[in-house]
């Protein structure tokens, strides 16, 4: 497996962890949907992105039978209204890059799905459609007295993970489709026969991987891009929950009840400014060092190891991945052991004097994005009056009434759904727990562009592996978040004044807390 970046929501990423996944060509035993064209006489094509989890044709895991459900419920929607057609497109995922060069064209599928974070950096370019009002309509293809049948809003089960993906401009992109979570996979026979516990907290963990090591097995298999997404956001939340009383600038009131104590771009940046995530910032620095401290226990190479084979062999006792994989395993008749999933345990004060001694919050959430393009209203080049986009619209509302939803997300045990009275899948069900927890403090790697990601994404790998020291790290990292800050300070007119009045308001609550940067040096 040769995987470059792994995106926490995004399903291409998140496709290639979990191994296995085959694209088989249009023929007989895949949908009609799977790569040709729609029909000739309709009046209308709609262009539709749903992802590698439920694209036509797509063999999740590389086992069992291909997708087709979506193409099904797509053949269910054109029969309702003959004059439309739905055309797939044939793709493993809504690439940023691809995007990007498509939005700028005016050329992009009218859905598409793509982590919302990313549609976040581009809402001033008009590239996306905000969905509050739609959300607030009735769903027509909700029966009277169900859910979404007053509101579309109301058919959704995760309301606090849905509703925390409205953008910094308050406006809400996306429709969160499913969920996903990430947790350890364990070799339940090896954790047996060395008499290991799931670990209550961080210190008892890193007693087992010592306990793992010593007995000739790798603890964990890890990939760089873990450590760049999900690790940082971990470890980053556990070493500044305690303090976001003295720091928390702005409580936006609608997102403020699902996020809370969540750091955007503009507070990050003010917080920089004051000398928060510098060489001068000690728990920064505590970050970076636990994650290195954590890699002493994974697999030697971190770049291009196939992390799932030593796991299935059994030379690893731990892998770090996300629920799809649980299908994979589930389905494979070689695997000869028994496994389970556990989630993160907490850091206490004995792991780091910065610790907040909370549980480890929620970094998956919302798994499948779908978003509504510019090209959705090409026809008038206005949402209100295009009926073009009222179409797509409604054929999104057809995607999540409950008995076309189940068929998409349960036909095969991969993702948590997130429409109400949809049953969770059992294979689901520990993730389905992990989702009750509160949602991560930021998405670090992914609060600004991707010039700021790729330079995390460089770098980190090369602190991991002792190919840089902690202080250059550091100035990299600094340089990076110091470079975005003037982006995004530019780009998106970030107003100071509000968090400076709001720095000074809670300036008696920092007085009370320990462990906060120095300021920085004029």
């Amino acid at each position: 497996m040769n995987l470059v970046r792994v995106i926490r929501h995004s399903c291409v990423g998140l496709a290639l962890l979990v191994g296995g996944w085959a694209l088989l060509p249009p023929n007989g035993s895949a949908s009609p949907h799977s790569g040709t064209s729609p029909r000739r006489n309709a009046r209308l094509t709609l262009r539709v992105m749903p992802g590698p989890f439920y694209a036509p044709g797509i063999t999740p895991g590389g086992v069992g039978t291909p997708n087709r459900a979506f193409a099904d419920v797509c053949a269910a929607y054109e029969q309702l209204h003959p004059d439309v057609a739905i055309a797939i497109e044939p793709s493993l995922g809504a690439v940023r890059e691809y995007l990007v060069t498509q939005l700028s064209a005016g050329k992009a599928p009218d859905i598409v799905m793509v982590n919302v974070e990313d549609v976040w950096a581009d809402v001033h370019k008009g590239w996306y459609v905000p969905l509050d009002e739609y959300l607030e309509q009735p769903n027509p293809y909700c029966k009277p007295g169900q859910p979404g049948s007053l509101k579309w809003w109301d058919q959704f089960k995760y309301q606090a993970i849905s509703r925390a993906k409205t953008a910094p401009d308050g406006k809400m992109y996306c429709i969160t489709y499913d969920m996903v979570e990430t947790g350890i996979f364990y070799n339940k026979a090896i954790f047996r026969q060395l008499g290991l516990a799931i670990p209550r907290t961080w210190d008892e963990f890193e007693t087992i991987m010592s306990t793992l090591r010593a007995a000739g097995y790798t603890p964990i298999q890890m990939l760089a891009t873990l450590y760049v997404d999900w690790a940082v956001d971990l470890f980053l939340d556990q070493l500044y929950y305690d303090i976001l009383p003295g720091i928390d600038l702005h409580q936006d009131p609608v997102r403020e009840v699902y996020l809370q104590g969540y750091l955007d771009y503009d507070e990050i940046c003010f917080l920089f400014d004051r000398g928060f995530f510098t060489r001068h910032d000690p728990r920064y620095r505590e970050l970076w060092q636990l994650i290195r401290r954590f890699r002493q226990f994974a697999n030697k190479d971190i770049v291009s190891e196939d992390m799932l084979r030593a796991f299935i062999t059994q030379r690893a006792a731990m892998l770090w991945s996300a629920s799809p994989l649980c299908y994979r395993l589930a389905a494979d008749p070689d695997i000869g052991f028994d496994w389970g999933v556990f989630y993160l345990p907490r850091f206490t004060t004995n792991t780091s004097p910065f610790a907040s001694d909370v549980d480890m919050c929620v970094i998956g959430g919302a798994g499948v994005q779908y978003e509504v393009t510019s090209s959705a209203y090409a026809d008038t080049g206005n949402p209100a009056t295009s009926p073009r986009l009222a179409q797509v619209i409604d054929f999104l509302r057809f995607l999540t009434a409950p008995e076309n939803y189940e068929k998409i997300v349960n036909e095969h045990p991969l993702m948590i759904p997130n429409i109400i009275g949809v049953p969770v899948l059992p294979l689901m069900q520990p993730f389905a727990e992990i989702l009750q927890r509160r949602y991560t403090t930021t998405k670090w790697c992914y609060t600004f562009d991707l010039q700021f990601l790729d330079i995390i994404s460089r770098t980190l790998p090369l602190y991991l592996d002792d190919h840089i020291t902690l202080e250059e790290l550091l100035s990299w990292q600094e340089r990076n978040l110091a470079a975005a800050r003037h982006r995004f300070a530019r780009r998106k007119h970030i107003d100071f004044a509000p968090l400076q009045r709001r720095w000074d308001e809670l300036a008696g609550v920092r007085a009370t807390m320990q462990g906060l940067p120095s300021p920085p040096p004029p």
